[in-house]
């Protein structure tokens, strides 16, 4: 007899929580639920894990089966266990959170899945106990924006500093002073300004930069640190 056997057995699912930029906001990615209970409710993705399967395999397979997008990529950030998070049965969620570039990932979105872009301020009420994820969540970010360059995952390989703002505003939901910004952004060597302009706002342009993250690696090694609070 397996010494285990005795024990309960409890499911274990995957949520995940996916955050994209666009036109100045920071939106989430819902789908609608096809099945009871709550069908019809807005949800995030999720699904359960396969016996063989790892808990980063499962969460890429759940993700691609309700949106159609692959190899995107996810970090675990927390687990949820509360008894009573699913009305059906003892279930242990295991969430995770990806930042994307939402132009990109919306051109490769699925016609056969109904997933949708939602801004942030907008998330209605979600099923069982997702609107906590999406808080946990964007407290991770939140946290990981302020110590890592992981802000630029978000936006295009070139953009302006005024783009970078609107992103850093969307995340803390905050205004930014923006010579203040600029100044700190400058001092960086591994946000690159390229010679480039973007015209699309004013015949005088804006800068182009990007992200350089060799050389956020090499900062790395010689004791240098990110650091941008808003």
């Amino acid at each position: 007899m397996s010494p285990y056997s005795q024990q309960d057995r409890l499911l274990v699912a995957l949520d995940s929580i996916i955050f994209g930029f666009d036109a100045g906001a920071l939106n989430l990615l819902l789908i609608k639920r096809n099945f009871e209970p709550a069908s019809g409710r807005w949800s995030l993705m999720g699904g359960f894990l396969r016996a063989g399967e790892s808990l980063d395999a499962a969460a890429s397979r759940v993700l691609e089966e309700l949106t159609g997008l692959q190899q995107v990529y996810l970090e675990q950030f927390h687990v949820f266990g509360s008894v009573d998070r699913d009305p059906v049965e003892r279930t242990i969620s295991v969430g995770y959170y990806s930042l994307v570039n939402q132009t990109v990932v919306s051109r490769q979105l699925s016609d056969r899945y109904a997933a949708h872009w939602v801004p942030l301020r907008e998330v209605p009420k979600l099923i069982f106990d997702h609107n906590a994820m999406v808080t946990t969540a964007l407290a991770r970010l939140r946290y990981q924006a302020t110590h890592q360059p992981i802000g630029f995952e978000l936006l295009p390989e070139r953009f302006t500093l005024s783009q970078l703002q609107k992103l850093y505003e969307a995340i803390f939901d905050r205004p930014i002073d923006a010579g203040n910004f600029r100044r700190r952004i400058k001092k960086m060597d591994f946000i690159e300004r390229l010679e480039e302009k973007d015209f699309s706002d004013s015949k005088r342009g804006a800068w182009y930069y990007r992200f350089h993250p060799e050389r956020y690696a090499e900062a790395l090694k010689n004791g240098g640190t990110f650091l941008l609070t808003p």
